[in-house]
Order: structure tokens, then sequence, then C-alpha cells
């Protein structure tokens, strides 16, 4: 009888994506924006219209943003590219890099 009750349960927990958080640099830009003071991000991993939670592991400061484009450019070794207004929320602005944590929401 314990069996038939765990099975479902287990067949669940083994089916949930898993939501690990993924760590590395960022970068801001805003050239060719037509909204550059919006709440989006460029990922080349990340599926478009995935919202995530970027957060500076400098100053603990985080930002929802919205992915709605590809980048950046696999030769940099960023792992995501926010908007200028994403960029002024966590404070990378003047630094231009930041190591940042991606929560997937």
């Amino acid at each position: 009888m314990r069996n038939i009750v765990l099975m479902p349960l287990l067949c669940f927990l083994l089916a949930a994506p898993v939501q690990a958080a993924q760590t590395g640099t960022a970068t801001w830009y805003a050239k060719g924006l037509s909204h550059p003071d919006a709440l989006t991000a460029a990922s080349r991993t990340l599926p478009r219209g995935s919202r995530v939670r970027i957060t500076n592991l400098s100053n603990g400061r985080s930002v929802v943003v919205r992915v709605n484009d590809r980048g950046p450019a696999a030769w940099t070794g960023h792992i995501i590219d926010l908007s200028r207004g994403a960029a002024k929320v966590v404070g990378i602005i003047r630094s231009g890099v930041a190591r940042v944590r991606i929560d997937r929401l």
C-alpha cells in the first residue's frame, strides 16, 4: 500500500524542473534598444519571455527582468546583458560589469 501512495509523489518530484541559480558576470547595453529603461535582458540560454531575478552579488541589489533578446556574445564570457534600466536598479551603470546570480521565476 505504501508503494502505491509514494509512487505518484516520486513521479511528480522527478518530473519537476530544477530551478537552479546561475552565477557569472553581467553587463549592460542600451544602444539599439527602443526602450532602454525597460527592465529587460538578453541571454544566450534562457528562453525569450522568461522572467528572472538578477542579484548583484557585490551589493545585494536585485531586479526582476524579462528576457527579450539573445546575447551576450559567447566570446565575452558574460552570462547576461541587462538593459540600462535594469543596470541602474542593481547598481552597475558606473562599473559596467558585475558578478550576478540569476534565479528563474
